[in-house]
Protein backbone atom coordinates (compact mmCIF):
# COMPACT_ATOMS: atom_id res chain seq x y z
CA UNK A 1 0.00 0.00 0.00
CA UNK A 2 1.36 3.46 -0.95
CA UNK A 3 2.17 5.59 1.75
CA UNK A 4 0.01 9.11 1.07
CA UNK A 5 1.00 12.64 2.58
CA UNK A 6 -0.94 15.60 2.89
CA UNK A 7 0.58 18.15 0.69
CA UNK A 8 1.74 21.40 2.86
CA UNK A 9 3.30 24.26 1.08
CA UNK A 10 4.71 26.10 3.56
CA UNK A 11 6.70 22.80 5.13
CA UNK A 12 7.79 22.54 1.27
CA UNK A 13 8.79 26.43 1.11
CA UNK A 14 10.94 26.27 4.53
CA UNK A 15 12.25 22.97 3.14
CA UNK A 16 13.44 24.51 -0.30
CA UNK A 17 14.90 27.87 2.37
CA UNK A 18 17.41 25.56 4.09
CA UNK A 19 17.95 23.30 1.21
CA UNK A 20 22.02 23.46 0.85
CA UNK A 21 21.98 25.83 4.05
CA UNK A 22 24.79 24.03 6.10
CA UNK A 23 26.47 22.90 2.07
CA UNK A 24 27.63 25.68 0.31
CA UNK A 25 27.54 24.62 -3.27
CA UNK A 26 29.44 25.90 -6.31
CA UNK A 27 26.84 26.55 -8.39
CA UNK A 28 23.37 27.25 -7.94
CA UNK A 29 20.89 27.08 -10.79
CA UNK A 30 23.27 26.89 -13.67
CA UNK A 31 25.03 29.97 -11.98
CA UNK A 32 28.70 29.68 -11.17
CA UNK A 33 30.09 31.35 -8.04
CA UNK A 34 32.62 33.60 -8.29
CA UNK A 35 36.06 32.94 -5.88
CA UNK A 36 35.28 36.00 -2.91
CA UNK A 37 38.46 37.00 -1.47
CA UNK A 38 37.50 37.42 2.69
CA UNK A 39 38.62 40.21 4.16
CA UNK A 40 38.97 41.01 7.93
CA UNK A 41 39.22 45.30 9.13
CA UNK A 42 40.55 46.12 12.42
CA UNK A 43 41.54 49.00 13.87
CA UNK A 44 44.73 49.60 16.45
CA UNK A 45 46.74 52.12 17.22
CA UNK A 46 45.54 55.00 14.85
CA UNK A 47 45.47 52.59 12.22
CA UNK A 48 43.34 49.87 10.33
CA UNK A 49 44.42 46.70 9.88
CA UNK A 50 43.21 44.79 7.11
CA UNK A 51 43.50 40.51 6.81
CA UNK A 52 42.75 39.00 3.62
CA UNK A 53 43.08 35.27 2.49
CA UNK A 54 44.11 35.11 -0.51
CA UNK A 55 45.38 31.42 -0.76
CA UNK A 56 47.24 30.15 -3.72
CA UNK A 57 49.29 33.03 -5.01
CA UNK A 58 53.06 34.42 -4.85
CA UNK A 59 53.16 37.67 -3.46
CA UNK A 60 54.75 39.06 -6.65
CA UNK A 61 51.13 38.25 -7.75
CA UNK A 62 49.53 40.58 -5.19
CA UNK A 63 49.02 44.58 -6.31
CA UNK A 64 47.35 46.64 -3.22
CA UNK A 65 46.22 50.35 -4.48
CA UNK A 66 45.47 53.07 -1.77
CA UNK A 67 43.16 55.75 -2.88
CA UNK A 68 42.29 58.31 -0.58
CA UNK A 69 39.93 55.97 1.62
CA UNK A 70 39.70 53.71 -0.86
CA UNK A 71 41.27 50.23 -1.22
CA UNK A 72 42.03 47.36 -4.02
CA UNK A 73 43.45 44.71 -3.37
CA UNK A 74 43.71 41.83 -6.58
CA UNK A 75 45.65 39.25 -7.04
CA UNK A 76 46.17 36.62 -10.25
CA UNK A 77 45.52 33.11 -9.13
CA UNK A 78 47.76 30.64 -11.58
CA UNK A 79 46.70 26.86 -12.86
CA UNK A 80 48.92 24.59 -10.94
CA UNK A 81 49.72 22.97 -14.27
CA UNK A 82 47.88 22.79 -17.49
CA UNK A 83 45.48 19.69 -18.87
CA UNK A 84 47.25 17.33 -20.75
CA UNK A 85 45.38 15.90 -23.80
CA UNK A 86 45.79 12.29 -22.16
CA UNK A 87 44.09 13.73 -19.00
CA UNK A 88 40.64 14.16 -18.57
CA UNK A 89 39.22 16.06 -15.79
CA UNK A 90 36.21 14.82 -14.10
CA UNK A 91 35.58 17.71 -11.28
CA UNK A 92 37.21 20.58 -9.85
CA UNK A 93 36.13 23.35 -7.60
CA UNK A 94 38.96 25.08 -7.39
CA UNK A 95 39.52 28.41 -9.60
CA UNK A 96 42.00 30.52 -11.10
CA UNK A 97 42.19 33.95 -13.00
CA UNK A 98 42.22 37.56 -11.58
CA UNK A 99 40.74 38.44 -7.85
CA UNK A 100 39.79 41.52 -6.90
CA UNK A 101 38.11 43.50 -3.66
CA UNK A 102 37.58 47.31 -3.24
CA UNK A 103 36.12 48.63 -0.14
CA UNK A 104 36.47 52.11 1.41
CA UNK A 105 37.53 52.68 5.08
CA UNK A 106 35.81 55.34 7.17
CA UNK A 107 39.27 57.89 6.93
CA UNK A 108 41.82 58.87 4.52
CA UNK A 109 45.26 56.68 5.00
CA UNK A 110 48.99 57.70 4.89
CA UNK A 111 50.05 55.87 1.74
CA UNK A 112 53.72 56.44 2.40
CA UNK A 113 53.33 54.55 5.96
CA UNK A 114 51.41 51.83 4.54
CA UNK A 115 53.07 48.81 4.88
CA UNK A 116 52.13 45.16 3.54
CA UNK A 117 53.21 41.14 4.41
CA UNK A 118 51.88 37.78 2.86
CA UNK A 119 52.56 34.96 4.87
CA UNK A 120 50.73 31.31 4.31
CA UNK A 121 48.23 32.38 1.93
CA UNK A 122 47.07 35.40 4.10
CA UNK A 123 47.67 38.80 3.09
CA UNK A 124 48.37 41.41 6.05
CA UNK A 125 48.16 45.24 5.52
CA UNK A 126 48.80 48.01 8.24
CA UNK A 127 47.12 50.89 6.76
CA UNK A 128 47.99 54.30 9.12
CA UNK A 129 45.39 57.12 9.20
CA UNK A 130 46.20 60.05 7.61
CA UNK A 131 46.70 63.11 10.21
CA UNK A 132 43.87 65.90 9.77
CA UNK A 133 45.12 68.88 8.12
CA UNK A 134 46.07 71.68 10.58
CA UNK A 135 42.99 74.48 10.63
CA UNK A 136 44.57 77.65 9.09
CA UNK A 137 42.82 80.78 9.47
CA UNK A 138 42.38 83.39 7.40
CA UNK A 139 42.57 87.12 7.77
CA UNK A 140 39.71 89.18 6.17
CA UNK A 141 40.80 92.34 4.19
Amino acid sequence: MANITRFDPFNELVDDLFKGFLVRPLAVEGRVELPRMKVDVAEKNGAYVVTAEIPGVTKEDIQVTIDGAQVTLSADVKREKEVSKEERVLHTERTFGKVTRSFTLPQELDEAKAEARYHDGVLELTLPKKQAAAQKRITIQ
